[in-house]
């Protein structure tokens, strides 16, 4: 698709392509949703308190008939980043931010196991706080790679948290800093934060930030580019009606500042409110 972007531009018109600085991945975990939910033995199970599934997880004749009924056929068309019927070369344990990272049917093969019970196994010894990777899109490193060098990309991707319990993308820019920046060496300290202020900015017509500069919106982040990284994401039940989200955190970074004011502070929220709702040129002009 990167041609229309060009051809696009080449007739006088706008076009730019949102871009991940890393694998887009739904986290499936037995605190959030697996493959096998919608079976009927599976679905009695996890309708349960999760220290009752824990519990009965270690009951060898449920396992037997969890494991048995993990092959059966479940034909419904799944969704972005619901969880889609188990292809076990391509579910990932997700047991460090960075990687790599082993399929579940490599892992199994290890074991001489099945993989479903492979991934009870796995889950139980860490309590169920375990995630798996299930890959949506760019999968290929070196390709998502392109797409970021490419002129009409820009790196950042919401979906206004539409899937607060099965996607956690909060990190892909703290993910572009320390994983292309510091490790891979594919970007220049000062261009990925170009990358992530300026470029933006202009595109979604925010001319009064993206820069430190006077007059200019007090907007920054203050990192260490040494120590930058992303945290094991975690679930918590704190919306309001007690659902669960997820959440990732970062170290590294000193202070967050939104109007002059200081938000948080070594990821720590300090009480200040100094937010407001950024309306676009064009919502402006409305």
């Amino acid at each position: 698709y990167l041609c229309l972007l060009d051809e696009t531009a080449a007739a006088g018109g706008r076009m730019f392509a949102q871009v991940h600085s890393r694998s887009l991945s739904a986290l499936l975990s037995f605190k959030t949703q697996m493959p096998f939910d919608r079976l009927p033995v599976w679905k009695e199970l996890r309708a349960l308190p999760l220290a009752e599934q824990r519990r009965r997880l270690h009951d060898p004749e449920l396992r037997r008939r969890l494991i048995e009924a993990s092959g059966a056929r479940d034909d419904r068309r799944t969704v972005g980043a619901e969880a889609r019927p188990a292809d076990y070369d391509w579910l990932l344990v997700f047991d460090s931010v960075e990687g790599p990272h082993r399929t579940v049917a490599e892992v199994a093969r290890e074991r001489g196991q099945h993989p479903a019970e492979t991934m009870i196994d796995l889950a139980l010894a860490k309590d169920l706080d375990l995630f798996f990777l299930q890959p949506v899109a760019n999968e290929d490193q070196d390709y998502a790679l392109e797409l970021m060098r490419h002129p009409r990309a820009v790196v950042t991707f919401s979906d206004s948290g539409a899937h607060v319990s099965q996607l956690m993308d909060s990190s892909l820019q703290t993910h572009l800093l320390y994983h292309w920046v510091r490790r891979k060496q594919a970007f220049t300290l000062e261009q990925a934060v170009r990358m992530l202020t300026l470029v933006p900015a202009t595109l979604w017509g925010f001319a009064d930030r993206g820069l430190i500069r006077e007059g200019m919106a007090a907007d920054l982040v203050v990192f260490d580019p040494e120590t930058i990284a992303a945290e094991m994401p975690e679930v918590v039940d704190d919306l309001p009606s007690g659902a669960r989200r997820l959440v990732q955190r970062a170290r590294g970074i000193a202070a967050t500042v939104v109007n002059g004011e200081v938000l948080l502070r070594d990821g720590k929220h300090t009480g200040a409110l100094p937010g407001r709702l950024l309306r676009g040129p064009v919502a402006r002009r409305a």
